[in-house]
């Protein structure tokens, strides 16, 4: 039975790869910060599959505990899915807080970046994978995206670097960059329901369960194949949009 590390576990598509995973045979470690959460996903999937790991990924310390930890059977991880990631504001760069921008990159880019090295020595002798929750933002920039955009752009190019430098290991390694997911992340980033309501009222936006079945199908692909980066949109969501000041 293979094991997953999955961060941001407690909601959206971290919650949806965990269910989706054990139901294909997987064992997972469920990170995140709500324990009321992970302990209610441990007592409706059964301890023997998932394993609560409650701490902030921004917590070193916290994170250092959470993998010394691991129970001997959730030890020896096949794939990591860094998934946790936040967004704060949709403020043009100079209207923008100093603080918001701060957590995002420690959220989206410092915390993944030290899970995965953690990671890295178990992944290559097991010959294990990583997938990475991207976005559409590091490609496709945006008015307000600013900070936001530039953490998810490393995302997607640090997976990519991860692929090159891990060329030979047997790891194999993913970037996904989802367009449109209604999850509680878009709650997150608009800082209002009423507001995230607007934002997908009518667009028939993604799931976070599309999401997972996109992680499942790509972790249990034969050993010999890689997927390199997948882009995922609604129908309704497409990358057009250039715009013009006018004088």
């Amino acid at each position: 039975m293979k094991t997953a590390f999955i961060t941001g576990a407690t909601a959206g598509i971290g919650e949806a790869t965990v269910r989706t995973l054990v139901a294909n045979g997987w064992r997972c470690v469920a990170t995140g910060r709500r324990e009321e959460r992970l302990d209610a996903l441990v007592g409706e999937l059964g301890k023997d599959r998932v394993h609560a790991a409650c701490f902030d990924v921004r917590d070193r310390e916290g994170m250092d505990a959470a993998i010394a930890g691991l129970p001997d059977e959730f030890a020896g991880v096949d794939l990591l899915v860094n998934n946790a990631g936040l967004a704060q504001g949709l403020s043009p760069a100079q209207d923008a807080n100093l603080d918001d921008w701060q957590t995002m990159i420690d959220t989206n880019v410092t915390a993944m970046v030290v899970l995965t090295r953690k990671l890295l020595p178990t992944l290559i002798e097991r010959r294990g994978a990583i997938i990475a929750i991207g976005s559409v933002a590091g490609n496709y920039v945006y008015p307000g995206g600013n900070v936001y955009a530039g953490s998810k752009a490393f995302a997607n190019h640090f997976t990519l670097a991860l692929r090159a430098d891990l060329h030979g290991t047997g790891v194999r390694v993913t970037s996904i960059e989802p367009g449109m997911v209604e999850t509680e992340f878009t709650v997150v980033r608009t800082g209002s329901q009423e507001a995230s309501d607007d934002l997908y009222r009518g667009a028939d936006p993604m799931t976070g369960q599309d999401i997972a079945d996109t992680i499942h199908w790509i972790a249990e692909l034969p050993p010999h194949l890689n997927i390199n980066r997948i882009e995922l949109m609604p129908v309704s969501q497409d990358f057009a949009g250039f715009r013009v000041a006018r004088s």
